[in-house]
């Protein structure tokens, strides 16, 4: 069994005031600590993916704030205190300083991040 915290997990994408960290957490899951604030917009990151959208699913709690989640078939508003799955084919925008902890799978997350990091780079 593997557990960690916050704080023992790996930064790896760091800007802006952005944070992700994440880690593998077994059953090849990883889990990812996400701060963002208010007005971040990750559409222009995800640009090049299929359909310009993040393609990971993800399964998670919403620490604090909001977040407008865009789909193909329109967009939806989570808030603090909401355990959510996001399916392939999202893009969120923070509308207020956001805390999240989520669950996706590694590979998929990890492709999507490294996408992120050359848009970025």
């Amino acid at each position: 069994m593997t557990a960690t915290t916050r704080e023992d997990t790996p930064v790896v994408l760091e800007g802006g005031g952005v944070e992700l960290r994440m880690k593998e957490i077994g059953g090849d899951m990883t889990v990812a600590f996400l701060r963002l604030p208010k007005g971040t917009d990750m559409a222009p990151a995800l640009k090049g993916m299929p359909g310009d959208m993040c393609q990971c699913p993800h399964w998670g709690f919403l620490v604090s704030g909001r977040i407008r989640m865009r789909t193909a078939s329109g967009e939806e508003t989570y808030e603090a205190g909401q355990a959510y799955h996001w399916a392939p084919g999202h893009a969120p925008e923070a509308v207020e300083d956001t805390e999240a902890i989520e669950f996706s799978p590694t590979a998929g997350f990890a492709e999507v991040i490294d996408h992120v990091k050359a848009q970025m780079g």
